[in-house]
């Protein structure tokens, strides 16, 4: 129990979810090489978290202003990605990802992917010309009259397929939504990675941002294989290997000093929104959730993760929000009796939440 603890706690500072915050929502990104987004609003939190003086609506301008765009990198799910570095990501899971959208395609009466990815990208390349944005409905609507779509899920999978080629992201908030555009013109200054030297720089950043992690836990995270992954740790410069219960572990180095100086605020009572990285990030999640509780996390194994109270680095239960848009109320469910403190801690926490 206290190694996982001391790993939990490395790991709470080292996702700059305690100690030295980022100046802007970009690095903060930049930082955690990819931010899960399928739950916007809880991304937008998540990422201000981690910015001094965050707010969602900070992130929001950033999305506004093409510093970070969402789209499809890796696992088949939407993430946050630093602007200028969508074109590479996708260079490295854009294949993998096409694979896995045949079968589910085909279930909407597209068999011929590749016909299909050029003439969904023939219609986008002419709609969103020029820099011009449009929302998911918009766009599906002139897929639809090109014949292209019967369904709006079938226009998400087409979207899903032009993401994994680089050729558009979601980008400028739009409402509650985003914006298709075009990568080229709202990235007009990528930066350019071979899948090689790509994959290197984003299993170093994840190192950096989640460590200690083993390489099943680099693995899992990008949804790749261990034979693409461990390359890719023994190439990564500027990481520490330690040896803890007969696993070895990859950190930064400079992890373990910030620990000692950010300790208290590691240990503090904190909630965080269903897919933070400190619950996705890692195969085993017993390190800060009790074995018993994992079902409670991700009811039924659904895949939708449920919001967590986090203190000392354990997760002690969870939350949501209730009431109504003009007066939100929190309602817990705590794995034991709380104790007035630390129910005075909760609401406290939640009133801070970006």
């Amino acid at each position: 129990m206290a190694v996982n603890q001391e790993i939990a706690l490395l790991r709470l500072v080292a996702l700059r979810l305690a100690g030295p915050r980022w100046d802007t929502p970009a690095e903060a990104v930049r930082h955690l090489g990819a931010v899960q987004a399928q739950d916007l609003r809880g991304a937008l939190t998540s990422v201000a978290l981690r910015v001094a003086g965050g707010t969602s609506s900070g992130v929001r301008a950033a999305l506004d202003e093409g510093r970070i765009v969402r789209t499809w990198p890796m696992r088949g799910t939407l993430h946050l990605v630093p602007a200028e570095d969508a074109g590479w990501m996708m260079s490295i899971a854009g294949p993998r990802m096409e694979t896995g959208l045949r079968t589910r395609m085909a279930e909407f009466g597209i068999d011929d992917l590749s016909r299909a990815r050029a003439r969904a990208l023939e219609v986008a390349e002419r709609v969103l010309a020029g820099g011009h944005g449009l929302t998911r409905a918009e766009l599906n609507a002139h897929w639809a009259d090109a014949g292209l779509v019967r369904e709006p899920r079938a226009g998400l999978f087409l979207l899903h397929l032009l993401c994994g080629s680089g050729a558009v992201a979601l980008g400028p908030m739009s409402g509650d939504g985003q914006q298709v555009v075009r990568l080229t013109d709202w990235v007009p200054r990528p930066r350019a990675l071979d899948p090689e030297e790509g994959l290197t720089e984003w299993v170093r950043r994840y190192v950096l941002s989640h460590g200690p992690v083993t390489d099943r836990d680099t693995a899992r995270w990008f949804g790749l294989p261990l034979g693409m992954v461990r390359p890719a740790l023994a190439r990564a410069g500027g990481l520490e290997r330690r040896e803890i219960d007969g696993d070895t572990y990859y950190l930064d180095p400079a992890v373990p000093e910030l620990l000692a100086e950010y300790r208290r605020e590691a240990r503090r009572l904190m909630l965080l929104p269903g897919f933070d990285e400190f619950i996705l990030g890692y195969v085993d999640r017993t390190f800060a959730v009790p074995p018993a509780r994992i079902d409670e996390l991700v009811p039924g194994g659904n895949g939708v993760f449920r919001a967590t109270i986090v203190k000392t680095g354990k997760v002690i239960g969870l939350w949501r929000r209730g009431g109504t848009p003009a007066k939100r109320q929190l309602e817990v469910d705590a794995f034991r009796p709380l104790g007035p403190r630390t129910e005075a801690s909760v609401q406290r926490a939640y009133a801070r939440l970006p």
